[in-house]
């Protein structure tokens, strides 16, 4: 029997039900990646989420994993919006864990936010002997002031729901030490019950392809961004340094290959025409993972420009690993925990200055050999330190943590 059944008072391996709101399995990586890992580890797992694009099943079994769905209606943009959706989400939820407790059973809520309400079916099923985990993907007040420029009530509200989740969670997972600090500071966790596991890709799935020359609609270079196109990501920046970099600069043998969907979508693609970049910028929208792959392998540089706040200061992005999985060099704004993940492998503009980003951009594409080096530290970093398969170790002790064990007995780690 493997290390899940640690603890118990029989041989069932134990379970655990994972709650996610924010995107749907697999589709969103972390919790998917967590979820095998767990899965692998000799956990009964089961999933909880929304439908989406190619995730429309109720329910099936996906490499052993059981995921159940639910509708949830169109992606929310305003205040209201997001409270009728995360409503919504937080019924349908605890309606499908009680179908999950009763055909699979289950030993753990893991809560992945946002949003942080998801404490309240966490806290009813401690009260019938369930352990809780807040998996703290985002820091939802922060996210909010990013979005909508304001502290008002619901930010004061955004961090009543935040300090709850911290303290009727039994574990934290913090994806960075920013977001532990928070979990110690304004959650006033004891640091003994915070655990750091970062959102490392994975090798397999993040993997080179042949490039298609196609992307770069004749121009000499491709520039990638895999991402969310919403208010915080700084797809408005970008395209304004395209405009610099074209009008400005006089460069017209560059194109620009956004991949990503969400609610600003729409409205970048209205900006790009009216900065007159529309024909420098292909807006690919949400894909599957081999069309992106097939984007990234072939850019030249990538780039995050996400716009300098609090929300995108103390956050890990996940793109900015992928780039540096598939070797390539990075432009992004001088963020702490962008800095952190990619050190030598990104070059910083400073923060809100359009102007400096475009410059960094032809500077690096004029300099293959930089381009060269930074591509290969991006690479040994992933593949040395910030893979997922070394942050499953993290997980797996931080579930140690829920059941105190017999000396000598230890869950196995699975294969990478």
């Amino acid at each position: 029997m493997k290390g899940a059944s640690c603890g118990a008072a029989t041989d069932r391996p134990k379970g655990v039900l994972i709650l996610v709101e924010n995107l749907p399995v697999p589709f969103d990586r972390r919790t998917w990646q967590e979820a095998c890992a767990l899965h692998a580890a000799g956990y009964t797992v089961s999933v909880i989420g929304p439908t989406g694009d190619g995730c429309e099943k109720l329910y099936e079994v996906i490499d052993g994993v059981h995921v159940y769905r639910y509708h949830l209606g169109l992606e929310a943009s305003s205040p209201v919006g997001y409270l009728r959706e995360y409503a919504t989400a937080l019924v349908r939820s605890f309606v499908l864990a009680w179908r999950v407790l009763h055909r699979h059973g289950f030993d753990v809520i893991h809560a992945c936010n946002p949003p942080d309400l998801l404490f309240l079916i966490g806290g009813f099923f401690k009260l019938l002997g369930k352990k809780f985990v807040f998996d703290h993907h985002d820091i939802n007040p922060e996210l909010y002031e990013a979005k909508f420029g304001r502290r008002d009530w619901l930010y004061r509200a955004l961090l009543a729901a935040e300090y709850l989740s911290f303290r009727t969670a039994d574990i934290v997972l913090a994806t960075n030490d920013s977001y532990k600090r928070i979990a110690i500071t304004r959650g006033r966790v004891d640091r003994s019950r915070v655990f750091v596991v970062r959102s490392g890709p994975s090798l397999v799935r993040v993997r080179r392809v042949p490039p298609d020359d196609k992307l770069k609609c004749g121009r000499r270079f491709l520039v990638g961004y895999v991402g969310v196109m919403g208010a915080q990501e700084g797809i408005d920046c970008l395209l304004r340094a395209v405009r610099h970099i074209v009008y400005d600069l006089g460069r017209t043998d560059i194109q620009f290959v956004l991949v990503g969907g969400g609610t600003s979508l729409g409205e970048m693609r209205a900006l790009a025409a009216r900065l007159g970049v529309a024909q420098y910028v292909t807006f690919m929208g949400r894909v599957p993972d081999d069309e992106l792959l097939r984007a990234l392998n072939t850019a030249d540089v990538c780039i995050n420009p996400d716009r300098a706040n609090e929300m995108n200061d103390k956050s890990t992005m996940n793109k900015i690993m992928e780039y540096m999985a598939l070797s390539k060099p990075i432009v992004q704004f001088d963020l702490t925990e962008g800095r952190y993940t990619a050190l030598e492998s990104s070059v910083y503009a400073r923060r809100g200055d359009d102007v400096d980003f475009g410059n960094l951009i032809v500077a690096l594409l004029d300099d293959p050999e930089l381009r060269k080096a930074m591509g290969e530290f991006g690479y040994k970093r992933v593949r040395n330190e910030l893979e997922w398969r070394y942050q499953v170790r993290d997980l797996l002790t931080a579930y140690e943590a829920l059941w105190p064990q017999a000396p000598g007995r230890r869950h196995e780690t699975p294969a990478a």
